[in-house]
């Protein structure tokens, strides 16, 4: 079951459109890999499931939508500053994205 939320709480949210511009392997994880996204006006290190099905060069170029304003939380030791939305199939991701048109930082709403 879905369970619904107030439209003061989604409207919280940052949505934003983000490039990611480099991803590199941890050493010792094989599940995740540290990512550099654009957010027009900054960048920012996030830590990027999914590694297992994905090769980082695979990632790199994407447009993806991220929670921008998502309070950081360290993983492997690194300090992941966004959160990368995805459609979940078998736990494998599909990464949310927009037309490459879309600027970096542009807000979702």
């Amino acid at each position: 079951m879905v369970m619904p939320i107030s439209y003061e709480d989604f409207a919280k949210l940052d949505l934003r459109v983000a490039k990611i511009e480099s991803v590199e392997a941890i050493p010792g994880k094989s599940r995740i890999v540290k990512g550099v996204i654009d957010l027009g006006s900054e960048k920012r290190n996030v830590i990027i499931g999914g590694a297992e099905f994905y090769k980082p060069e695979d990632l790199i170029g994407k447009i993806v939508i991220v929670v921008a304003n998502l309070e950081p939380k360290k993983l492997a030791g690194i300090e992941s500053n966004a959160m990368l939305l995805a459609a979940d199939v078998n736990d494998k991701p599909y990464w949310l994205t927009v037309n490459e048109d879309v600027p970096t930082g542009t807000k979702i709403k």
